[in-house]
């Protein structure tokens, strides 16, 4: 007759009220330790074991094993952040469980004084080793001792084998959960200095253009976007206005805004036919960066001259320019072709066409980040909803923030899916 189970004794009732207080707060746990921690304390008092093991051969070949856990410790490492504090021991009786890859009892167990793992034995006369399965392999093994012989149960032993393998699979998960959330820290540091190195490439602030009033905004929808503007000092007094959007958003998104940059600052663009510009960067786009990735580069590029108050500009599969005349109107542009996107055929071909800008007049540049902003309800924010915002009275900056504004309301404002960029110009 076994001396005790190791569910020690009790009714049902006083048993299953152990287990579901020890369930409960395991369940609180987010830190693999603090929850094996909590697991021993509960079972401790559970069960009737004077000593426990847990070994590991993961990164090892027989005999070599590690030491995990030994409830004698007074001091006890973490094995998934300190494993270099741990004992490693080759050969000996646990070599031999932990090799074996079956759960075994040794109920009338003598400790050899010549075992490499003496010490985490001695004393006891009573072994349940259980293997832990990972990917269908003993990687780990859990070893409850008594003191006295023939202590456990074999009718119990398969409830044993169970029940720890259930939590050593929970904990495992914990621990590929905590790496998980380590690892997203860490990208997420990674997108933070990209998007910074991306933002330092914008404009500080838009530049005094005579004639014209600026105001800008951009915000990219995760740590680093696609986005890009940017202002060209011109010959003759003229500026170049850029605004372009590559597809997705995120760090390759940067990489390839970044690339358009560089391009951007070492043509020497012309003070007129802003097409140039837009066939010298697909051109180089194909050749050395878009290949075949499937990513591509929408832009527009705009030439001001602040003397005749036009601006001659060209599009590359961009939205075009929104005009609100001080009358009230809508520009239209007559000419319905918006070119190919960058980086997607080198050979093709851009045109110039013109715009004036009176006094009081607004012209919107602006990412599908606006216009195809969506609800709720899956609707478009839309041109036309752009256009009564832009028609608004008032200065560039306080129809920049109306535009802004709407659009947070519409949709949500930590719900932004794509980046936002909008470049709001009145002439004066």
């Amino acid at each position: 007759m076994h001396e005790s189970d190791i569910f020690g004794g009790g009714d049902w009732r006083t048993r299953l009220d152990q287990i579901v207080a020890t369930m409960r707060d395991v369940s609180h746990q987010t830190d693999p330790q603090e929850m094996v921690r909590i697991y021993r304390g509960r079972m401790a008092e559970m069960t009737r074991v004077d000593g426990f093991l847990s070994l590991t051969r993961r990164g090892f070949e027989a005999p070599a094993f590690r030491v995990a856990r030994d409830n004698r410790w007074t001091n006890q490492p973490d094995p998934w952040i300190e494993p270099e504090k741990l004992p490693v021991i080759e050969g000996g009786i646990l070599s031999e469980l932990i090799y074996g890859n079956e759960p075994q009892l040794i109920n009338d167990f003598h400790a050899n004084p010549n075992d490499p793992g003496f010490k985490h034995l001695e004393g006891m006369r009573s072994l349940a080793a259980i293997p832990v399965f990972d990917g269908g392999e003993a990687l780990n093994l859990v070893v409850h001792m008594r003191n006295r012989a023939d202590a456990f149960d074999p009718d119990s032993f398969p409830q044993m084998v169970w029940m720890t393998n259930l939590f050593s699979r929970a904990t495992h998960n914990l621990v590929l959960s905590r790496q998980l959330a380590t690892a997203n820290a860490e990208l997420d540091a990674e997108h933070a200095a990209i998007g910074e190195i991306q933002r330092s490439l914008l404009p500080k602030a838009p530049p005094w253009i005579p004639t014209l009033e600026i105001a800008v905004h951009y915000r990219a929808s995760g740590r680093a976007g696609g986005d890009y503007y940017d202002f060209l000092p011109l010959d003759n007094g003229c500026w170049g206005i850029l605004i372009a959007d590559v597809a997705g958003h995120g760090p390759a998104a940067s990489v390839l805004m970044a690339i358009t940059h560089t391009m951007t600052h070492l043509h020497e663009c012309p003070s007129h036919e802003p097409a140039k510009l837009l066939r010298f960067l697909n051109r180089n786009l194909c050749k050395r960066y878009t290949g075949d990735t499937g990513r591509f580069v929408s832009a527009l590029y705009g030439i001001y001259d602040p003397s005749t108050r036009r601006m001659v500009h060209s599009v590359a599969g961009h939205p075009r320019p929104r005009v609100v005349r001080a009358n009230g109107s809508t520009w239209e542009d007559p000419c319905p072709d918006i070119g190919l996107a960058l980086g997607i055929d080198d050979e093709a071909a851009y045109q110039d066409r013109t715009l004036d800008l009176g006094v009081g007049d607004s012209m919107l540049l602006f990412t599908d980040g606006a216009n195809e902003t969506r609800n709720a309800a899956g609707e478009l924010f839309g041109i036309e909803a752009l256009d009564a915002l832009l028609a608004q009275p008032g200065t560039a900056a306080s129809q920049r923030d109306a535009i802004v504004k709407a659009l947070a309301s519409f949709n949500g404002a930590e719900n932004q899916e794509d980046d936002l960029t909008l470049v709001v110009v009145r002439g004066t």
